[in-house]
Parts: C-alpha cells; structure tokens; sequence
C-alpha cells in the first residue's frame, strides 16, 4: 500500500506541469503551424490568463499556504482552461478580459488588424523565426 501511495503522490506532483505547462506548450506549437485562427486564440489567452493566475499566486502565496486543497482548485481550473472540450480560456478572455480592454481602449484597438492597418500575417511570423535554405550562416 505505501509504494501505490508514493506512485500516486509523484503522479498528482506532476500532474500540475503536464497540464499547465507541457500540453498547452504541445497546443500552442501546433496551433501557430495550423491555418485556423480560432485555437491561436485559445491559446493565447490560456497564456494570458495562466500568467496573471501565476501572478495572482505569488503575491497570495502566504494566504494559499493556508487553503490545503490550493493545489487541487488550481489543477481543476486549468483543467478548465486547458481542456478543448471546455475552451475555458477563451471564454474567460471573452466575458472578462475582452471587454475590459474594449472598454478603455475603444479607437485605438482593433483585434483583426496591425497598427499600420494592414491584416496580421502568420507567415511572417513563422518566416521571421525559421531560417529558409541556404540562409544558415557559416561558423
């Protein structure tokens, strides 16, 4: 009984990097590299609200120390947030975020387009990151 115990320990230590971490790093590659602009945006906003999750959690670390099942809420919502049965993260950047930003920036933001006007392009993205061929410097 006491090495399941152990085994089931190490599982639940690493469950919270494989699912906030490991998959939707995995998602988001594989997003950039698909035409679709609908799971970008899935993606970006798992980001955008992973990091202000993290944030939120280091400065109430001293309060969460105290909550025992902290670790377990936070697994389950970003079990939320990751799962693409649930796409919480982009709801929550649609309800939340979205609107707030709308709300003080509304001229100067236009999420379909660039500051110069001009439709965002993936491919420059990716041309940008990726070395074409014979484009490799010599060393």
């Amino acid at each position: 009984m006491g090495n399941l115990w152990t085994v089931l320990t190490h599982a639940h230590s690493l469950a919270g990097p494989v699912l906030m971490l490991l998959y939707p790093l995995y998602a988001s590659v594989m997003a950039i590299e698909s035409p679709s602009k609908i799971d970008d945006e899935q993606w970006l906003a798992y980001w955008i609200l992973y990091s202000f999750l993290t944030l939120v959690e280091m400065l109430l670390q001293p309060l969460f120390e105290w909550v025992p099942i902290w670790y377990d809420v936070k697994l389950i919502l970003a079990a939320w947030l990751v799962l693409p049965q649930f796409k919480g993260a982009a709801f929550l950047y649609e309800r939340l975020v979205r609107e707030r930003i709308l709300k003080r920036h509304p001229k100067s933001f236009s999420p379909t387009s660039s500051p110069k006007g001009k439709p965002k392009s993936k491919t420059k993205l990716v041309d940008f990151i990726t070395h074409k061929k014979g484009e490799h410097e010599a060393y």
